[in-house]
């Protein structure tokens, strides 16, 4: 029969200050960078990115993991942190594969070069610093082997309802409208929707195979938080 006593009866919960501190700071870098974005451009247009989004996500998520550390509690749902980081990371992923070389040059705010520093700032933190940064946290300061496989195919629902939501939004947008499209591989009026729709699928199975890597290294990595506990008697070897 399954024990009904709680963890917290047999181990005491341990603080971890440090934990929450860091988790502080990246959630304090990733807001700090969506709110200078959405000063330099249209808020709207600047909520409308996956990237913006998913910082978002990894912000709201990494607070409450950071009270939750301090505080000694239960940690957040490892299924949560495992989707905030698959999606940061597609962010991440895509901006430095797909559009750092685009033309004309990709920018969030859709008026690049106005506050070059804000601007740079801003980008480094949103694809690179803050992307890193909550990977680290995840292989480095949670507990390994929480994911489950078939949690991979549920985490493409938030990346298949933003294909939904940015094809909508073009087309509801005046065909002379510069932001129309927000990303030049979703761009329908200049590829058409065979083209779109194919990029999306090769995509999608990206995305699917780098959520099951995600489960995958979840479950080999060491543990990094074990700790040795005693338990107040000793077991000695076996006589005879």
């Amino acid at each position: 029969m399954p024990s009904t006593v709680p963890a917290t009866a047999v181990m005491t919960p341990v603080p971890r200050p440090w934990t929450a501190m860091y988790r502080l700071l990246i959630a304090a870098a990733a807001a700090a960078a969506v709110t200078a974005d959405m000063v330099v451009g249209p808020p709207l247009r600047v909520l409308s990115h996956f990237a913006i989004q998913s910082n978002i996500a990894v912000a709201l998520v990494l607070a409450i993991s950071a009270r939750r550390a301090w505080a000694a509690r239960s940690p957040v749902p490892a299924a949560l942190t495992g989707a905030v980081v698959l999606y940061v990371t597609i962010a991440a992923l895509v901006h430095h594969l797909l559009l750092t070389d685009a033309s004309p040059p990709f920018s969030i705010t859709g008026t690049p070069g106005t506050h070059p520093l804000w601007q740079s700032v801003a980008g480094h933190l949103l694809l690179t610093a803050v992307p890193l940064a909550a990977l680290l946290d995840w292989l480095l300061l949670t507990a390994p082997a929480s994911l489950r496989l078939r949690q991979a195919a549920p985490w493409l629902l938030y990346p298949l309802a933003y294909l939904a939501f940015s094809l909508t939004r073009g087309e509801l947008l005046p065909p002379s409208a510069t932001d129309r499209y927000l990303y030049p591989f979703l761009d329908v009026a200049r590829h058409g929707y065979k083209h779109v729709l194919a990029n999306a699928l090769l995509l999608g199975l990206s995305f699917y195979a780098l959520a099951i890597l995600l489960v995958a290294v979840d479950h080999t990595r060491p543990n990094p938080i074990r700790r040795r506990t005693k338990t107040g008697f000793r077991l000695r070897p076996p006589v005879g």
